[in-house]
């Protein structure tokens, strides 16, 4: 799937980044997260001729993308053993 990215102001969502001194620009969330990419993940470029830029993930090596079950495991704050949750539920 391929994501256009577009210099031209038409009233669509915008999104902005710095370049950085090393050539290098952070992704934004929602785009990183529609291509399914992270750290160590390629992407390509494709430069079409009327200067737009199109932006996909590399099908070599691409992960499938995170349920939104996956996105949220390992985020409970509260420590409470299997034990205790049973006894809560049980009203016990």
């Amino acid at each position: 799937m391929w994501i256009l990215l577009t210099m031209m102001n038409n009233g669509s969502t915008q999104m902005a980044t710095t370049m950085m001194s090393r050539n290098q620009v952070t992704v934004p969330r929602n785009v990183r997260e529609f291509l399914s990419v992270g750290p160590g993940s390629s992407i390509e470029f494709e430069l079409r001729p009327n200067g737009e830029v199109l932006m996909r993930a590399a099908t070599a090596g691409r992960r499938p993308p995170r349920s939104r079950f996956a996105r949220v495991r390992g985020c409970a704050t509260v420590k409470v053993s299997t034990d205790e949750i049973l006894a809560l539920t049980r009203g016990a």
